[in-house]
C-alpha cells in the first residue's frame, strides 16, 4: 500500500507537527508532501530523514517570512500536488492541507486540527488583530476570505474520513462542513516531564504572542497582582506591546527551547492560559509535569483540564477573556489549592499519550480501510451483475 502524508507547511516544530510526527512513525514508508518546507536542522529529525514534496510556493519571493501572505494561492498550490498512484491519502490540516485531489480509488483521512479558524468563525477577531478591520484592505480581505470559505467547504467532499483534534472542532466540522467526525486527540509526550517534589513560586505562561492568545489580559491581571510572580514564555509579533505594558512583576523571556521549558513547566505554582484552544497541547504538558492550570474554559480546556467540581481536579476554569475574570480565578485557586494533588495532574495528562494515539489512529484507519474495500468490491460486483445497455434497450 503507497501512503502519503500531506501537511499545511512546515516551518517550526509545533502541536500539528507532532502530529505528523507520528503518523510518519506509523507508516515508515509514506511519502510527505506541503505547501512549503523550511524547518531547522533540529526540527527537521521531526522527518526520520524523508524529503518533503512542496509546492510552487517554495520558490516563491520572501515566502520563508512571509509565507502567511501567500494564503489566497494555498487552496491552488495545495491541488497541483500530484497524488496519483497512493492508495492512502492522510493529511493533517489546518488550513487547505484536506483540499489536496485525489481518484475514487484512493481513501483520504483527515486530520483536522480545525477548518481554517480566520475563515469561519474568527474572522473579525483575524481582521481586528491585523489592523483590517476598516477601509479599502479591510473589504478586500473579507472578499478574499469569502472566497476561501467557498473553496474550504467545496474542497471538504474530497475528503472520505474526517478526524478531529477534539470534541471541541467535531462540532466546528460538523457546523461548516456538514460532516460527522471521530474524536482522537493529538499525541502528547507525557513521559518527557517528570513533576518534582517543591514548585517555585511564580506562575507561567507558554504561547506564541499573537493576538488570540490574548496573553495581553494576563499581563494585565498580574498588573492587578503585583506581589505574584508571572513567567510568560514565547515569541512572537506580540512581544514588543506586551513589553510596554509589563509591570516589574512580569517577565518575558522569548523563546525557550524544549528542555527550558519543561524546566520553567516542572518548577511553575501553576500555568495561565487566556486564548480558546482546539485542543490546548501545552496545557496537557503542564499537567505531565505536575503544573496545575488556570485557563479559559473555553474550546479545548473543557476536554483536557479535570475543573474544581470533578472529584480529582486538575485546574481553575474562568468564564470570560478579561483580566478581572483572571484576577479572580487565581485567587480561587490559591484558596483550593490544597484539593489539586500532582499526582491528580499527571493522570489527567496521561489520557493524552503517545501510544493511545498511535492506536487510535490506526484502528480507524483500518475501520475506513475496510469500508472503502468493501464499497469498491461491491460497486464492482454490481457492475458485472448489470445487463448492457444494449440488452436494456432490447
Amino acid at each position: 500500500m503507497r501512503v502519503a502524508i500531506v501537511h499545511d507547511w512546515f516551518v517550526t516544530y509545533a502541536g500539528s507537527e507532532r502530529v505528523v510526527e507520528q503518523l510518519i512513525a506509523l507508516y515508515p514508508q509514506a511519502d510527505v508532501f506541503s505547501l512549503i518546507e523550511f524547518l531547522s536542522p533540529s526540527d527537521r529529525r521531526m522527518l526520520a530523514g524523508k524529503q518533503v514534496t512542496t509546492s510552487f510556493l517554495q520558490k516563491m519571493p520572501f515566502v520563508r517570512r512571509k509565507y502567511a501572505a501567500y494564503l489566497p494561492l494555498m487552496p491552488l498550490a495545495i491541488e497541483q500536488l500530484n497524488l496519483a498512484g497512493y492508495d492512502l491519502v492522510i493529511s493533517s490540516s489546518h488550513c487547505v492541507a484536506k483540499g489536496v485531489l485525489t481518484g475514487p480509488d484512493q481513501l483520504h483521512v483527515s486530520y483536522v486540527h480545525t477548518p481554517m479558524r480566520y475563515a469561519w468563525d474568527a474572522q473579525h477577531e483575524y481582521l481586528n488583530g491585523r489592523g483590517v478591520d476598516r477601509g479599502l484592505r479591510s473589504w478586500a480581505a473579507r472578499w478574499m476570505l469569502h472566497k476561501l470559505r467557498i473553496w474550504d467547504h467545496r474542497s471538504a467532499a474530497g475528503v472520505d474520513s474526517f478526524v478531529a483534534n477534539s470534541r471541541f472542532i467535531a462540532r466546528r466540522i460538523a457546523k461548516v462542513y456538514r460532516r460527522d467526525a471521530d474524536v482522537i486527540y493529538p499525541p502528547v509526550d507525557t513521559a518527557a516531564f517528570s513533576p518534582l517534589a517543591k514548585r517555585d513560586d511564580f506562575y507561567l505562561t507558554a504561547s506564541r504572542l499573537v493576538p488570540y492568545k490574548r496573553v495581553d489580559v494576563l499581563v494585565e491581571a498580574f498588573a492587578r497582582l503585583p506581589d505574584r510572580r508571572l513567567v510568560v514564555v514565547g515569541d512572537g509579533p506580540e512581544l514588543g506591546r506586551l513589553r510596554a505594558k509589563a509591570t516589574p512583576n512580569v517577565s518575558l523571556v522569548g523563546y525557550q527551547d524544549a528542555a527550558a521549558l519543561r524546566d520553567y513547566l516542572q518548577r511553575a505554582r501553576a500555568f495561565l492560559f487566556a486564548s480558546r484552544e482546539d485542543f490546548g497541547i501545552v496545557l496537557v504538558e503542564a499537567q505531565a509535569a505536575g503544573a496545575p492550570v488556570i485557563a479559559f474554559g473555553q474550546g479545548g480546556a473543557l476536554e483536557t483540564i479535570r475543573p474544581l467540581d470533578s472529584p480529582h481536579p486538575s485546574g481553575v476554569l474562568f468564564g470570560e477573556q478579561t483580566a478581572a475574570a483572571v484576577v479572580q480565578a487565581v485567587h480561587t485557586y490559591e484558596q483550593q489549592e490544597h484539593r489539586i494533588r500532582t499526582a491528580d495532574c499527571r493522570a489527567s495528562a496521561e489520557r493524552f499519550g503517545i501510544a493511545r494515539f498511535q492506536r487510535e489512529l490506526l484502528d480507524h484507519v483500518s475501520r475506513q480501510l475496510a469500508l472503502f474495500h468493501t464499497r469498491v468490491h461491491d460497486d464492482g460486483a454490481n457492475v458485472l451483475d448489470e445487463p448492457s445497455g444494449e440488452m436494456r434497450a432490447a
